[in-house]
């Protein structure tokens, strides 16, 4: 039987978005569900631990997904992921929620990744660049839609629904994959590399737990931050050690000694870094420095969303004629241009200003990411394009958690350097100085802040943010000098370099 493409693709599209928006639309809701539930301090591991088994999870799905099949993988995957949303939806306590979080996180892990995968195996050549493009900008448009649909959600028909809609959602999704995807996948033994796997997930998991919790529950270079991080390396040596022995390794360290490989991968953890770092603080700087409403605010990102997808759908095509490197050079380009706009907004910008800053980094993100997706996929065959593509992903999500546990930190400690000493912080009773920042954020108690005291609130947030801004320009400079170690070259119709240098 042969392959419904239109329709399958239409389903993994649909299950990618259901996994990608998870993170955005729960923080909309996080205040209600605390004030349901209690348990604030445990606020922030309703997302970590969804991060940290999702991220954990991807290369292992991606090598069971090349010694299985895609579709069984993708159908245990949406599996979890759908158990986890429903469970997530009947919590009683925080501790119910954080544990189900990470049945949920176990699950998206393998949604996005074998997504994917299955695209790069049903679509050759070009094709396949024109509808990874599409599935690219899933990722963006999810990440502006979720904040708004999680407000409308807790507003209308209540909390749970944000887990429980995924339910039928993602059946349907499923059912389609199911039903319409026909692969024939080799059947032989296979000798599973359960060591490493359980290796990598430590790693993983100590790494990410300490990029999370850096610079929020402990310091930097506080015992704690630094122990996770020399036990994450630690642990990862072993894991190397014993992938070089395996006959079927989790991850063939072979495939980082292909050269678009490795650098496909590096420039997506930069990627990763940009699409969260660029997104995180505009709004804040939008509704705390200039005044905006919420909604307003959310429209300074908002044109990612539309820069994104325009420009992964050109890249399909561009890709066949200028080659993976230079498409991928200019996106990064582009990611340059936006990053020295953001330099120049200040509290006297206005939000449709920084509304094109966000149009032009959506549209070199994605110029660039769909080229990574596509360069890799193409680099192996269909035994290892699994775990090809799953590489990309896991290092986007790692590029994110890391660049936005960096610039929080900047942001916090330059907060605290320009308020620490001064009157506002007893002036206003707050605990601690970056606490006083809530005012900006809450029009009500806003207007009763005297104007000299709002000068120096707003002064100190924007001059906070304008840091990450520098960090975003020196982020995307290693982005162009990344992509230049890309083998240079136009694809054939199978998507192969001619002529590769």
């Amino acid at each position: 039987m042969r392959t419904n493409r239109k329709l399958v693709t239409a389903c993994l599209m649909a299950a990618m978005f259901l996994s990608a928006m998870e993170v955005n639309i729960v923080s909309t809701a996080m205040p209600t569900i605390v004030g349901k539930l209690g348990g604030f301090s445990h606020f922030t591991w309703v997302f970590s631990l969804f991060m940290l088994t999702q991220a954990a999870s991807i290369p292992i799905y991606g090598k069971l997904a090349d010694l299985y099949g895609r579709k069984p993988v993708f159908a245990v995957g949406i599996g979890f992921f759908i158990l986890g949303s429903a469970l997530c939806g009947l919590a009683h306590s925080m501790p119910q929620l954080i544990i189900y979080r990470g049945i949920q996180g176990l699950g998206a892990g393998a949604v996005m990744p074998i997504a994917m995968t299955i695209i790069g195996d049903l679509y050759p050549g070009a094709e396949r660049a024109r509808v990874q493009g599409l599935l690219s900008s899933v990722w963006a448009i999810a990440a502006i839609v979720g904040p708004a649909l999680g407000g409308v959600i807790v507003q209308t028909i209540g909390w749970p629904w944000i887990f429980e809609i995924n339910v039928p959602l993602g059946i349907l999704a499923s059912s389609g994959v199911f039903l319409f995807l026909h692969e024939k996948a080799s059947r032989h033994d296979h000798e599973i590399d359960y060591l490493g796997a359980f290796l990598l997930v430590v790693s993983v998991s100590l790494l990410l737990f300490g990029l999370m919790q850096a610079g929020t529950r402990w310091d930097w270079s506080s015992p704690q931050i630094i122990g996770l991080f020399f036990g994450a390396a630690i642990v990862f040596v072993f894991f190397l050690r014993v992938e070089a022995q395996a006959k079927e390794p989790i991850i063939p360290l072979s495939l980082m000694n292909q050269r678009m490989i490795l650098v496909g991968n590096i420039c997506s953890i930069i990627t990763g870094g940009l699409t969260v770092g660029s997104s995180s603080f505009l709004p804040t700087f939008a509704q705390g420095v200039l005044g905006t409403t919420a909604m307003i605010a959310g429209t300074t990102i908002i044109t990612m969303s539309i820069g994104w997808p325009i420009a992964s759908t050109l890249s399909g095509k561009l890709m066949w004629r200028y080659g993976y490197r230079t498409i991928e050079i200019w996106g990064m380009v582009f990611c340059l241009v936006a990053s020295v706009l953001y330099l120049v907004i200040s509290p006297s910008s206005a939000p449709w200003y920084m509304s094109f800053c966000s149009l032009v980094m959506g549209a070199g993100l994605g110029l660039a990411a769909t080229t990574q997706i596509v360069s890799v996929q193409t680099s192996v065959s269909w035994k290892q394009r699994g775990i090809a593509t799953s590489s990309v992903m896991f290092s986007r999500i790692l590029g994110s958690t890391l660049l936005i546990a960096v610039l929080g930190t900047i942001v916090d400690s330059s907060l605290i350097k320009s308020l620490s000493g001064t009157f506002l912080t007893k002036a206003f009773g707050a605990a601690d100085p970056v606490s006083i920042i809530n005012l900006l954020l809450d029009p009500g108690r806003r207007a009763l802040i005297p104007v000299n005291h709002l000068e120096i609130l707003k002064n100190a947030l924007a001059g906070s943010i304008h840091l990450t801004f520098w960090v975003i320009l020196a982020c995307s400079a290693a982005g162009i000098f990344a992509s230049l170690y890309m083998p240079r070259g136009v694809p054939d119709e199978n998507g192969q370099l001619i002529n590769s240098v």
